[in-house]
């Protein structure tokens, strides 16, 4: 009978590719076929799309012979985001829409079975990507069409139900004027709990290595007892960092719609500004951090840390592999999944914190004498934090539980005190560094040993003699000379 065809997007880890979607509706023998390397999502579309047709005049499918592409069809294609293309695509082969109208206009939705476009995840990428080949006009579900419009550049057309949208194409196609549906604005954003610097009592060599950590962004680890404070300090990273720039904010909200976690301030069409923080619990599985999955690759926490800081409370008690995983991504910025059938990269890009007591039972520190662990359990315990990881952590802190002398001090510097003298030094940063290295925002961790081991920015002989001899004696690696040559950069 017709050829019908339109368009929609589909997810690549946490970016998008335009998908063709084309129908064939002929005579014979009833069906509807779906090809194109769908996953089951995409194949009970036809299921939906069958019990709806019969919403619309014109569009008997269950009579006919369809057959659907979505091209390039050796790409996987996992969700039910395509429910509304397919629709409008068949829609287009059998007459109900004109094929010209609806060609090239991005569908993004799932259809319920009375009619209701619902939903779906990682709107956001999915116009982004749209917008980036070029197309300026997008059809999305109601409920996502404020995180849709944090896309410039492209017109977000919001429809609530699959007889409404073919209403406002039969206008188009008699020239008719087309009202658009109202997004109702959205909630507020979240007041949330603000956790201050100057909420912690004491500590102030730990505080002052938070601050060069933020500074440079380098990696941090917490040793000490239970109470001492080692999570406070980490909860109170994100309010002394800078906050993220427009692109980055792109980046980290697009992060957050793939993994559908995004709060109602985003929902009602604002982008998240500051840096996240995670904290993933410490029996979380590989996948979990470092992304996986059986089925569709998702990202895992280390990815939702992007632009960010993850917080590994209780370092020891994570498995071994999820913690040798973390060296890769720690030194490159990506994080690479490999499957059979395909293989993902996600950004992680992350400031690691990471807490640590001193051994399993928490009291060995002092004099220890409430300890009931053996030398070898206490070696075996950090012994789990390898020297590979540890080779990549700048900063190692030892935070000693506070005495009661300081139960009645004055509050310290606030947040936003620290925060101030962090912004200065990345300014400064970013001038020293932005022309050797010809990024935009380098911060001392990402300044290469090489760079530092040359001139002009060498250190003087005397400054690095205890460094030297430490390297020639086989007690300092060559990464962990580079380490310390970046945060004595923070220090000058």
């Amino acid at each position: 009978m017709g050829f019908g065809h339109t368009r929609s997007v589909a997810l690549r880890g946490v970016n998008g590719f335009v998908v063709d979607v084309e129908a064939h509706v002929a005579q014979g023998l009833p069906g509807f076929a779906i090809s194109g390397l769908g996953d089951s999502a995409v194949k009970q579309s036809s299921d939906r799309i069958k019990a709806v047709s019969a919403l619309i005049e014109g569009l008997p499918v269950s009579q006919r012979r369809v057959t659907v592409n979505l091209s390039p069809a050796g790409e996987r294609k996992i969700g039910t985001g395509f429910d509304l293309a397919i629709l409008m695509a068949v829609a287009a082969a059998m007459g109900v829409v004109e094929d010209r109208v609806v060609a090239d206009v991005v569908h993004i939705g799932e259809i319920g079975l009375d009619g209701t476009v619902r939903p779906v995840s990682g709107v956001l990428p999915l116009v982004r990507a749209a917008a980036l080949t070029g197309v300026r006009h997008v059809v999305v579900p109601v409920a996502d069409a404020a995180e849709a419009r944090l896309v410039r550049g492209v017109s977000v057309h919001p429809v609530a139900e699959v007889t409404e949208l073919v209403r406002r194409y039969d206008a188009l196609r008699r020239g008719r004027a087309v009202e658009e549906v109202r997004v109702p604005p959205g909630p507020p954003p979240a007041a949330g709990v603000v956790k201050d610097l100057s909420e912690v009592v004491g500590q102030a060599d730990a505080k002052l290595a938070l601050e060069i950590a933020a500074a440079g962004g380098h990696h941090l680890l917490l040793a000490g007892p239970p109470g001492a404070g080692k999570t406070m300090l980490a909860e109170r990273l994100p309010g002394v960092l800078p906050g993220l720039d427009d692109e980055e904010s792109m980046e980290v909200t697009a992060i957050h719609s793939v993994l559908g976690a995004l709060g109602p301030s985003v929902g009602g069409g604002r982008l998240i500004t500051r840096p996240p923080f995670v904290a993933p619990h410490h029996g979380a599985s590989q996948a979990a951090v470092v992304g996986g999955g059986s089925g569709h690759i998702r990202p895992g926490a280390i990815t939702q840390a992007h632009r960010g800081v993850l917080f590994l409370d209780e370092t020891p008690e994570f498995s071994k592999a999820v913690l040798q995983s973390l060296r890769t991504p720690l030194e490159t910025g990506w994080v690479t999944i490999a499957r059979a059938q395909e293989t993902v990269t996600f950004p992680a890009r992350f400031q690691l914190v990471m807490a640590a007591n001193p051994c399993p039972c928490g009291h060995g520190w002092g004099k220890g004498l409430d300890c009931t662990c053996t030398p070898m359990m206490r070696r075996a315990y950090f012994g789990r934090l390898s020297g590979p990881l540890l080779d990549r952590v700048d900063l190692q802190v030892h935070v000693q539980p506070p005495g009661l002398s300081l139960a009645g001090r004055a509050p310290g510097e606030s947040s936003a005190v620290v925060a101030a003298r962090v912004t200065a030094a990345r300014l400064a940063q970013a001038e020293r560094w932005g022309p050797v290295l010809g990024e935009r925002s380098p911060v001392n961790a990402d300044v290469p040993g090489s760079v530092l081991r040359a001139a002009p920015w060498r250190l003087a002989p005397a400054a690095t003699a205890t460094l030297d001899r430490a390297l020639e004696t086989g007690s300092l690696s060559l990464r962990g000379y580079d380490r310390s040559l970046r945060v004595t950069c923070a220090l000058e």
